[in-house]
């Protein structure tokens, strides 16, 4: 399986709402539920309706569109990272899985992953 690097700097945050949300950037990852609206976008990228926010983020993608009946892609990755100590933040699409860590863990998140097999573009 392909693990794709990408090249960003990312934030999670809180936003009051949507309206000042760049939904045109590459990157902007939504969720609204009864007690928040949440965002995961570029950092350079954050709206100035921000409540609250968390900076330093760094992102790999799982190549290729996932089949949903795959099960346990994202479960092997976290485990491998967990076991290793690395936190993340996981975000899916329609098509694939997103895997943040902080900053200062990413490349060894991206090492222990090669290590376990997979093949990191």
């Amino acid at each position: 399986m392909e693990i794709k690097k990408l090249d960003y700097d990312f934030s999670v945050c809180k936003v009051a709402d949507y309206s000042k949300v760049n939904l045109e950037s590459d990157f902007c990852f939504i969720g609204k539920t009864d007690e928040e609206n949440s965002l995961v976008c570029l950092t350079e990228a954050v709206p100035d309706n921000t409540t609250e926010r968390d900076d330093g983020w760094k992102a790999f993608r799982i190549q290729g569109v996932l089949d949903f009946s795959l099960i346990g892609i994202l479960s092997k990755i976290s485990a491998l990272l967990a076991e290793n100590k690395i936190g993340i933040f996981a975000v899916s699409t329609y098509n694939t899985d997103y895997i943040l860590t902080k900053r200062e863990n990413f490349e060894k998140a991206i090492q222990v992953l090669e290590n376990a097999g997979y093949t990191i573009v």
